[in-house]
């Protein structure tokens, strides 16, 4: 419930966060509770501002053997995102940091500069064989501090010198930066980036999404990908029940009026310390229709709040999630979207030529 979130620390200015509390993760033994002792002076009070601090890790390349998605491989840049989603489903994964999944997941961030080098290392192993490299999968590798850490640019770099295919997730604009590194990858069919838009509404975009793109940007980055020559996939998610879903139809259509060529919806998802994160975000932000959308939501989820349980949690079950679904395919299919994504090249696959190699006459 949200009531079991700390209340708001009143020295603190939040400047376009999504969340509004530092809860304490679930692996922490204890929580901490700010009382006010009469004495607080405005004067105190300062901006919360992100801080970044760096991690070298010895491999980049995460391996998953999870059912419910199309990859078996990612890389994630960083830990952590500024772009403060509320409903974002990778904040449970400060908890391991010891850090909450709150406001330190958008404003204690982690990068990871030596990432190009690493995965150069790993694709070199004698034992490595291709398959799509997913990025984004778990925070925004296109996020604010990239334009600061360039981290992708050299990653693409690499990618495309060893021939090997990859896919993106982000709703960041800098994407756009290295617009020439995807067209790249895109020419020889070892590249497709998915832009997620979860609604068309700029004012619901600015407080669950504060920073960001807003959704016109978003068009925008899709209208310039596929203008490039690289395959666009809309990304519909989440759908949160009330407040989004009934946009499905103008998402898909905009998307693809944008040149977006495959589409795919996810319903909202809860889990962990998401759940009172996101209902305090409805307290503060859409009261009248709280409960509604929770009700709504846990139609969707067993009676709770979140279904961890593989092949459930990315589709819902009940009759609320198929109805969306069913309007989602029809919309799809009507506004011709592709069925699928288009399979990716592995078979160009190799350490790029060095200097003073002999070249092959084929």
């Amino acid at each position: 419930m949200a009531d079991m979130l700390p209340p708001r620390d009143p020295d603190r200015r939040l400047k376009a966060r999504g969340a509004a509390s530092q809860p304490a993760g679930r692996f922490e033994p204890h929580t901490r509770i700010r009382e006010s002792d009469g004495w607080d002076i405005p004067e105190d009070e300062h901006l919360l501002r992100t801080e970044v601090t760096e991690e070298r890790p010895r491999s980049i390349i995460t391996r998953n053997t999870s059912p419910d998605v199309p990859f078996d491989r990612s890389i994630n840049p960083y830990r952590g995102c500024e772009h403060g989603c509320i409903y974002c489903y990778a904040r449970p994964s400060h908890s391991y940091l010891n850090l909450s999944p709150g406001l330190d997941f958008e404003t204690r961030l982690i990068a990871k500069p030596d990432a190009a080098r690493l995965l150069e290392r790993e694709l070199a192993r004698p034992s490595y064989k291709p398959a799509p490299i997913a990025l984004g999968t778990n925070t925004d590798p296109y996020q604010p501090i990239e334009a600061t850490y360039e981290i992708m640019p050299q990653i693409l770099r690499v990618l495309r010198d060893w021939n090997h295919p990859v896919t993106l997730v982000t709703r960041g604009r800098l994407v756009l930066r290295d617009l020439d590194l995807w067209a790249e990858l895109a020419a020889k069919g070892q590249a497709m980036v998915g832009i997620s838009v979860t609604t068309l509404d700029a004012d619901l975009a600015r407080s669950l999404e504060p920073r960001a793109p807003a959704p016109e940007t978003r068009l925008r980055m899709i209208r310039e990908l596929a203008r490039a020559g690289i395959p666009v996939r809309v990304m519909v998610a989440p759908v949160i029940p009330v407040l989004t879903e009934p946009e499905i139809e103008r998402i898909l259509a905009a998307a693809r009026d944008a040149g977006a060529t495959t589409a795919t919806m996810i319903p909202l998802r809860l889990p962990h310390e998401v759940a009172p994160l996101f209902r305090d975000w409805l307290d503060r932000h859409r009261p009248g229709m709280a409960t509604h959308v929770m009700n709504r939501v846990q139609a969707m989820r067993g009676g709770r709040d979140n279904d961890p349980r593989f092949g459930h949690r990315f589709r819902g079950e009940g009759i609320e999630a198929e109805l969306a679904m069913k309007r989602f395919r029809l919309a799809r299919k009507r506004l011709g979207y592709h069925e699928g994504s288009p399979a990716l090249d592995c078979s160009r696959f190799g350490p790029p030529p060095r200097a003073g190699d002999q070249m092959s006459l084929f």
